[in-house]
């Protein structure tokens, strides 16, 4: 057998430059609507709509193509409590202790603090957490490559594939996270990596005021 046996045809939709520039332009007035959110209805979701979502955070790039990744789907509501207990736990402990003043000077135009009532409303709370290995199909157990930058990659295609259905979410990473491995009963190779949030948001929902850098400060074009 060679290298090549194990390799199959490219699907690739190549675009006429007109349409790629609308598609590309489309894409980034779509995206630029996105914003944090904290305030959440307790509106149902699809069950599709979330399972499509994951599906698609799963076709990202992994090292080694061992897509280390697992997503728990939180939507029973005695659990949901059980997590928010556990990360305001954490969170006061956080804002009244752990973060210095330079933190909390920067976190203060965002108005949040230790009280994490959307962990509770959203219908719906995605746990990823990150594997440092894989237990194959025989009970091997393998290790897994650049995990950290294979699951944010993840993460940031499955925040784009919720927004881009008509979704809110929000990143939510209490420090430790242990807790959420103890509540969802997941095995110890397994590391939380964060706590998405997502749902409809309220019909009062609010967001800070703030401005995203231009181009020009968040990138270089090297000729």
């Amino acid at each position: 057998m060679t290298k090549t046996d194990n390799f199959i045809p490219l699907k690739f939709r190549r675009l006429e430059e007109d349409i790629m520039l609308r598609e590309s332009r489309n894409f980034f007035e779509l995206m630029d609507q996105r914003r944090t959110v904290r305030d959440f209805s307790d509106q149902r979701i699809p069950q599709e709509v979330i399972e499509n979502a994951i599906r698609s955070a799963g076709t990202a790039p992994s090292g080694a193509n061992m897509q280390p990744w697992h997503f728990a789907v939180v939507q029973d509501a005695n659990i949901k409590k059980r997590i928010r207990e556990a990360a305001e736990i954490e969170e006061k402990k956080l804002y009244e202790h752990r973060a210095g003043d330079e933190w909390l000077e920067a976190l203060a135009p965002l108005g949040t603090d230790a009280n994490k009532p959307f962990l509770e409303t959203a219908p719906t709370l995605i746990v990823v957490f990150s594997k440092k290995f894989t237990i194959d199909d025989q009970g091997r157990k393998r290790k897994n490559y650049y995990t950290a930058e294979s699951v944010g990659i993840a993460c940031g295609m499955l925040i784009t594939a919720l927004h881009g259905s008509g979704l809110a979410t929000l990143t939510h990473t209490p420090s430790p996270m242990k807790f959420l491995c103890d509540i969802l009963e997941r095995p110890t190779y397994e590391r939380p990596f964060l706590l998405l949030v997502c749902g409809y948001p309220a019909a009062n929902a609010r967001v800070p005021n703030i401005q995203r850098q231009p181009l020009s400060q968040i990138s270089s074009f090297i000729p």
